[in-house]
């Protein structure tokens, strides 16, 4: 793999991952971009214990173009349009997002008054191009593409460990409008968090108190029952599991404890590949229609519980019938508690009869 460094006509990163040792990027930005934001606010709410972003220059972020690649800034630039990639191809970029929800380039800060105290939302927000094909999606890519992709999270997930303040890396894909994608090429994102997530802390909390090791525990129970499990290989296993929350939810866990995916061996993210693409082909199988989904990587924070976590890939969809969707209505958005309309074990069966085999 080559790995290049450049930047943006505004100074934003850019990374190139290349299979091709000779791939030449020397191109340059030849845009003129208006000045990068400045990091949005951090608040504090004191009745969840939770930090929110308030990031009100989101707003004017580019919001569904007319979905063809002649309007796409994710697709490589040509000699009469310039695009967010200045190369007229690629093999997978990763670029600081234009639009992020935490950054390092600091204002100010003022405080609020109430019990909500605000500090910059310090971090990093990145994009992930998966391939330079507009109208390809995961579910298509190559297994060595798929593996490219791989070494982009791993780099970017080591690095960006690395960087002071970030408590957790979140590697993750928004597929489809029913999500609220504002852009339809494929591609995924990375956020460098200032502190570990609500859904992380409350994993390792429970993982803590667990007399043994909870994740891999679930996975040895789902493996051994094996009526939930959709697709296996000999280093990674991918099952709905018993208490889904959402209609169709596969979880993919790699036979290994690791932290991230930079613990990842080759041979394990050469496994994964076929599996996890065959996963996604089932989910498009199921009712004809492409399936919007959330695909998101949970890894060990930064620099705590790190022995407690384990890597793995949460995937799910909203759609639960061909033409309904789950909304998060007043039980889910409201309390948190989820009330499922698909029996976990019919999730996995129908899952199961479309994985290719």
């Amino acid at each position: 793999m080559k790995r290049t460094i450049t930047h943006l006509a505004d100074g934003r990163e850019l990374i190139y991952f290349d299979r091709r040792d000779d791939a030449d990027r020397s191109a340059i930005d030849r845009r003129t971009l208006d000045p990068r934001p400045v990091a949005s606010e951090l608040r504090y709410d004191p009745l969840t214990e939770e930090w929110i972003a308030i990031a009100g220059h989101r707003q004017t972020r580019t919001h569904q173009p007319t979905g063809t690649a002649a309007e796409c800034p994710l697709c490589p630039s040509s000699e009469t349009r310039s695009t967010e990639i200045p190369a007229y191809d690629y093999d997978v970029v990763v670029f600081e997002n234009r639009f992020p929800s935490f950054s390092g380039n600091f204002g100010t800060y003022e405080q609020v008054g109430g019990l909500s105290e605000v500090r910059p939302a310090a971090g990093r927000c990145e994009v992930v191009c998966f391939t330079s094909e507009h109208d390809s999606s995961f579910s298509q890519l190559s297994d060595a593409q798929v593996e490219l992709v791989m070494e982009a999270w791993a780099d970017r997930t080591a690095e960006l460990s690395a960087v002071e303040g970030v408590e957790q890396v979140f590697c993750f894909e928004n597929r489809g409008s029913e999500i609220g994608i504002t852009l339809a090429h494929p591609h995924g994102q990375i956020y460098a968090y200032p502190y570990v997530t609500p859904r992380t802390k409350l994993q390792l909390g429970a993982a803590s108190r667990y007399k043994g090791h909870l994740f891999a525990d679930v996975l040895a129970a789902e493996r051994a029952a094996g009526t939930r499990v959709v697709a296996a290989n000999e280093l990674w296993t991918a099952f709905v599991p018993a208490a889904a929350r959402w209609p169709f939810e596969v979880h993919i866990y790699p036979h290994r404890q690791v932290p991230d995916l930079a613990a990842l061996t080759e041979a394990e993210r050469a496994a994964f590949a076929p599996l996890y693409t065959s996963v996604l082909r089932a989910f498009d199988g199921l009712f004809g229609v492409t399936m919007p989904y959330i695909a998101a990587w949970h890894q060990a924070p930064v620099r705590r519980d790190r022995e407690l976590a384990y890597l793995h890939l949460e995937l799910f969809s909203i759609r639960r019938a061909p033409e309904k969707l789950k909304y998060l209505a007043g039980s889910e958005s409201a309390m948190g508690a989820f009330v499922n309309d698909v029996l976990p074990e019919e999730a996995a069966r129908m899952l199961r009869s479309r994985v290719d085999h």
